[in-house]
Parts: structure tokens; C-alpha cells; sequence
């Protein structure tokens, strides 16, 4: 079988391989996705909030969006809460991701749907396999890894993001309309937390905990305890309307440039090891990945691809790496919870101290 040739090959067509796409495409380059999943977005794996200067800097319209939302309250478990600016949106998950996907094909990008990167050769060449059976052969000059938290890509590299944070969520009828997200932590939610995300009528409600040594219960039973817990406050109302759930990277890879390949979003922990959010990281980095794929390309130098890590470390290195350190205290230290949860948490002003109480 005759290889396919691309200049850019990325694998994933989330927000960072679709927001990849767009950058290198905007500078000319011949640019393959492959995306595992049938449709685009779907199902969805995401507690949908975006914040504000990500829409503006897309500018990418606003259908997606469902509703606006001004502040995040961080609630402990004796009822003592605090508030924090967060201006954002919640948005449907699914339109943001095809939105960005359609951005890409209006510059030409080719999309391979229902298809999954199976190997990489000595040659280099990367082994597609479609759902109906079909076996293409790409020869890419330069690969782009933005297939999440399970990265096959990643593998590829000889590293992976292993250390994960398995989340289950609940959409649910709000009683209430709300323009605030909850965040409710908890010594039962190890190394995580619970929330209410409105979305319109309804509510994204889940939970997002580590495993641990021998937990007394499992995370959909917690979940339960924990919907019907918002359920007597009087926040929703009736049975699940859907579900989903998801891994979340938690650590950072100290680099995402091995040979001519280059890993964002997930698949190179993007994510924020203490909240979990990552769309805006993704985007961002998915772009940065693009645009010096292309540059690379141009200049015929694979040498210039470290610029990628350099920027991206540059803008958001220190927040992930803090972020990283404050969750290896917070985990060793969780059964003094009462003491390190504020300076564990982004919602309380003792996360911004140098040190943590336990560091000194």
C-alpha cells in the first residue's frame, strides 16, 4: 500500500488538534485529522465552562454558548463558603468542538473520521485503521498529538500521562436559574471536588476524585449521595437527564517536542492539575503547536519545533507546575484536610501564599 503524504499529520479533533489545524493551515500547510470518534465532540466529556477572553480571542461566533456566568463559590463541608471573580460561559461541548472543526475545513484541512492511529512504523509512517476496516498508510512530516489523557500518540514518545483523575457527571433540572458555578469540597472527594455547573435549565452535576488505597465507596455511589444532597438544598430537581464521564491529566510532561512530533492539550497534561480545566490550554497550545509545525515545515528545520516548548512552558508552565506541586501536598496530606484544603484549593487566597502551611 502506497503511503499518504501530509506535511502535518494530528491526531484528535478536540480543541487542541482542531485548534492545530487552523494554525497550520493558515500558513499554508497540508494538513490531515484523524479522529477516532464517529462524530465530532460527541459524546461529550466535560463540565462545558469556558472562560470569557477564550470566545474573544477565538473569534469563532457564539453559537455555542449557553449562557454567561460571573463568579465561582468554593463550599466547604461545614458551610463556610467563599466567592471568586470567573467570568465565563458555559457552552455546549459538542458545538464548540465541531464549530473549531468547521474552521478547519473551510481552510482546506481533511478530516478522517471513525479512525484510529494504530501504530507507527521504523519509517515513520503512522498505520490508520477505520471502523469498516479500512488500513491507510500516512507518511506525515510532522505529527501532532492531541488525542487526551490516553494519549496513543504520547506512547509513541515513550511517555504518557498516567497519572489521572476519573470524573462522572449528571445533567440535571436547576430549579433555579444561577449565573455562579459551585464547587463543593469534601474529605469523601480525595484529591478532587464536586460541582454545580448551570447550564441554562439545567446542570452539569459531577464529582472528580483520585483512587485511593481502598476507598470506602466508589465514585458513582458518592456521586449519588452527592446529587441527592443538592437535590434537599433545593438546587435540582428530578432524575438524570443524561451522563457522561471522563479522565482528567493531573500532571504536566516537562516537554511536548520528541523528534518531529509534538503533543498538546491531554495528551501532554495541559490540563490544570488542581481544577481540571483545560479547554483554554488546549486551544492555546494546540495553536502554538501549529503555528511552529508550520514554521519547522518552512524552514525545513525539525530543530525549530522546541520554540513550541518554550512558549508553551513559557505562558503556562509555572501555573501547571505549582498547580502539580500544591496536588502532591494536597494527596499526601489529605487526612489533615481541615488544614491544607485552602491552601489546596484555587477559590481561597491561602493557594496564592508561597507556602503552604504544611511546606514550611
Amino acid at each position: 500500500m502506497k503511503p499518504v503524504t501530509c506535511d502535518i499529520l494530528i491526531i484528535g479533533a478536540g480543541p487542541a488538534g482542531s485548534s492545530a489545524a487552523v494554525s497550520a493551515a493558515k500558513k499554508g500547510m497540508d494538513v490531515l485529522v484523524v479522529e477516532q470518534r464517529a462524530e465530532i465532540g460527541v459524546p461529550v466529556q466535560c463540565a462545558e465552562y469556558i472562560p470569557a477572553p477564550l470566545v474573544g480571542q477565538l473569534n469563532m461566533g457564539t453559537g455555542f454558548v449557553v449562557q454567561k456566568v460571573l463568579k465561582m463559590r468554593s463550599i466547604l463541608p461545614d458551610g463556610f463558603t467563599t466567592e471568586m471573580a470567573a467570568p465565563g460561559f458555559m457552552i455546549h461541548r459538542d458545538r464548540f468542538d465541531q464549530t473549531l472543526a468547521q474552521m478547519a475545513l473551510k481552510l482546506g484541512v481533511r478530516f478522517l473520521l471513525s479512525a484510529k492511529a494504530a501504530e507507527r512504523t521504523e519509517k515513520g509512517h503512522v498505520v490508520i485503521k477505520k471502523a469498516v476496516g479500512e488500513t491507510h498508510i500516512i507518511d506525515p512530516r510532522i505529527i501532532i498529538g492531541a488525542d487526551g489523557p490516553r494519549s496513543r500518540t504520547a506512547s509513541w514518545c515513550a511517555v504518557s500521562t498516567r497519572d489521572l483523575l476519573p470524573a462522572v457527571q449528571y445533567s440535571l433540572k436547576l430549579r433555579t436559574p444561577m449565573t455562579h458555578t459551585e464547587v463543593y469540597l469534601s474529605p469523601d472527594f480525595y484529591g478532587g471536588y464536586g460541582w454545580l455547573f448551570p447550564k441554562g435549565e439545567t446542570a452539569n452535576v459531577g464529582l472528580g476524585l483520585k483512587r485511593h488505597n481502598a476507598p470506602l465507596k466508589g465514585i458513582q455511589a458518592l456521586l449519588v449521595e452527592f446529587v441527592e444532597k443538592l437535590r434537599k438544598t433545593g438546587k435540582i430537581e428530578g432524575q438524570p437527564l443524561g451522563s457522561n464521564g471522563g479522565l482528567i491529566p493531573t500532571a504536566p510532561l516537562e516537554k511536548a517536542v520528541y523528534g518531529n512530533i509534538l503533543l498538546a492539550g491531554d495528551a501532554a497534561g495541559h490540563a490544570h492539575p488542581i481544577t481540571g480545566a483545560g479547554i483554554f490550554t488546549a486551544v492555546s497550545c494546540g495553536r502554538m503547536a501549529g503555528r511552529w509545525a508550520a514554521e519547522a515545515i518552512k524552514k525545513k528545520d525539525l530543530g525549530i519545533l522546541s520554540k513550541y516548548d518554550h512558549e508553551w512552558r513559557d505562558l503556562f508552565g509555572h501555573t501547571l507546575d505549582r498547580a502539580h506541586e500544591k496536588r502532591r501536598i494536597m494527596e499526601k496530606q489529605w487526612a489533615c484536610f481541615d488544614q491544607i484544603i485552602k491552601s489546596c484549593w484555587i477559590g481561597f487566597r491561602e493557594y496564592y501564599h508561597e507556602h503552604a502551611p504544611d511546606e514550611q
